[in-house]
């Protein structure tokens, strides 16, 4: 008989910098059941959710350094669902109201009762796993592999909104999964049951997208022998993916937003427009408020397009999700061309982790593939990924050496912004004068070399 597969405890990390509460705090969250992590600092705590993103986090208010609400400010950008409660004794009203304002779930002052705290926790958790399913229940993010708290946040985000029928826009670049997400949130949501239709903008020409999104009478234009029902209505009751949207032509965004104002489409031809109820996702690698800027967006169909958004990271941003991607899809290959493919080399997995991936997760599954389907052994050796590549990867940059670029790249720019006066410059940098002379020497450059020319220096002074 199958062992039943036990659930993972919930991960609380608690934040205070009095050692003492914080292993008190540690073990009446253990000994409720609960995998405690700990922090001494709020800066600390930033670093492990970095790491590994907790459920909930409980934190002191009154810290050395960082304080509660600037820790829990640190949170909500890079993790906005994560559920923050605060602990403190010096508790006021004005306090509490303001944290609650701030978007922080509790707010718990000392001394207080370990059942109020574990309630407090337990309501969190719900906040919590309502937007991070466990077990069986993950159907919904099929196919997305990774291990990167970016990711993981960002499908929270997705399970939140995927209940409602707000319209999202995901931005990211080509290749980085922004249709998986929106597969993702329509398997998630109350359409599940009802199609998903994509459709990439960019890739229909102009004349025949019209009668692609909304359909066609037959004999409405040459060619049209039928009748064609058009996406909007085959994807009826369910999702409609307009992908690459920031490359529809004005004229067609004209047609779509009353489409979508009024919940009907025309088909071309048509005398009678032909009521539709689908949900609206889209995507776009382009920036649509410059193209919006430009005139070559409109304006009322991007905040009509743009209720929820989400920015897919580029995969040279979450590096952690290049092994188990690369894994995933040597296993998905290996089984797909029926090849005893088991592993990288070490080697292999260093090129894939270094390179700088401009394809995003599409150009790495395409080099896994090309990869496995050379393989002559269990093992893909480096030498493979390396022609996969097709050039040697960048490679990530050392620190001390992208420290050491920084710096030079720096003292550049401040030196041209002061045409070389290295005391104007030291004062810029905050720094003194003989630290920063230490500076130009460590990069061999020369105040002279930004001083403006004669000629330049009499065209300033004229005010040419």
């Amino acid at each position: 008989m199958n062992a039943i597969p036990q659930a993972q405890p919930k991960t609380v990390l608690v934040v205070d910098d009095d050692p003492d509460l914080l292993k008190l705090l540690a073990l009446r969250l253990s000994a409720a059941g609960y995998a405690a992590q700990t922090a001494e600092s709020g800066e600390r705590a930033l670093a492990a959710i970095a790491v590994s993103r907790p459920d909930v986090v409980v934190t002191d208010l009154k810290m050395g350094g960082m304080d509660g609400l600037a820790l829990f400010d640190a949170i909500r950008r890079a993790a906005p669902t994560l559920p923050v409660i605060i602990l403190t004794a010096h508790g006021t009203i004005p306090e509490a109201v303001d944290a609650t304002r701030r978007g922080v779930f509790g707010f718990l002052p000392k001394p207080f009762e370990a059942r109020e705290l574990l309630g407090q926790v337990e309501q969190a958790l719900k906040l919590s796993s309502s937007a991070r399913a466990d077990g069986a229940d993950e159907a919904w993010r099929a196919g997305v592999v990774s291990a990167s708290p970016q990711i993981e946040d960002l499908l929270r985000r997705a399970r939140l909104v995927a209940q409602s029928d707000a319209s999202v826009l995901i931005v990211g670049a080509s290749g980085a999964g922004k249709e998986l997400l929106a597969r993702a949130i329509h398997r998630a949501g109350k359409r599940c049951d009802a199609p998903f239709v994509a459709v990439n903008c960019a890739a229909i020409p102009e004349a025949l997208l019209e009668s692609e999104l909304f359909g066609h009478r037959k004999g409405a234009f040459t060619g049209a022998a039928y009748d064609h029902k058009g996406l909007f209505q085959s994807a009826e009751s369910g999702t409609v993916f307009l992908d690459e949207i920031g490359d529809m032509p004005v004229a067609l965004q004209v047609k779509l937003l009353r489409a979508l104002q009024e919940r009907e489409v025309r088909p071309v031809g048509a005398a009678q427009s032909v009521p539709v109820d689908v949900r609206i996702m889209s995507a776009t690698h382009r920036n649509l408020e410059e193209r919006v800027a430009s005139g070559e967006f409109r304006e009322d169909l991007y905040y009509r397009l743009n209720v929820v958004s989400f920015v897919v990271p580029s995969l040279a941003e979450r590096r952690e999700d290049v092994v188990p991607l690369a894994q995933h899809f040597l296993a998905a290959t290996a089984a797909r061309y029926g090849k005893d493919v088991r592993a990288f080399a070490p080697e292999a997995l260093e090129l894939l982790i270094g390179a700088p991936w401009p394809g995003n997760v599409r150009q790495l599954a395409n080099a896994v593939e090309q990869a496995v389907a050379l393989a002559t052994s269990t093992i893909v050796p480096a030498a493979l990924v390396a022609a996969a590549l097709k050039s040697e990867p960048a490679g990530l940059t050392p620190l001390d050496e992208a420290k050491r670029a920084f710096e030079r790249d720096y003292l550049v720019r401040i030196l041209r912004l002061t045409r070389g006066n290295v005391s104007q410059a030291a004062r810029l940098a905050q720094r003194n004068r003989t630290e920063f002379y230490k500076l130009l020497e460590r990069h061999q450059l020369q105040p002279g070399m930004f001083k403006a020319e004669k000629g330049e220096r009499r065209a300033l002074a004229a005010g040419r």
